[in-house]
């Protein structure tokens, strides 16, 4: 891995309205970390919810919690 890279999986999902498992969440980052540092890993959803716009059924209150739970969920691995 290059000095300074990170590798950034869309973890949540912008297709679905199910909210996802903080638990599974931390359980697919821990896996991605038995092949790359945990400092170069992050978590984000997919495509920051540009497919929500040509229909899938995601309302912006929904977007606002999948982002929060990005972001309890990145807090708890990495620290505030």
């Amino acid at each position: 891995m290059p000095k300074g890279k990170r590798i950034v999986p869309g973890l949540v999902s912008t297709k679905s309205p199910q909210l996802e498992s903080k638990d599974e969440l931390k359980r697919w980052i821990e896996a991605a970390a038995k092949y790359v540092p945990l400092e170069n890993l992050c978590l984000s959803p997919q495509c920051d919810f540009a497919s929500s716009h040509h229909g899938n059924a995601i309302s912006v209150e929904l977007e606002r919690r999948k982002l929060a739970l990005v972001v309890e969920v990145a807090a708890k691995i990495w620290g505030t």
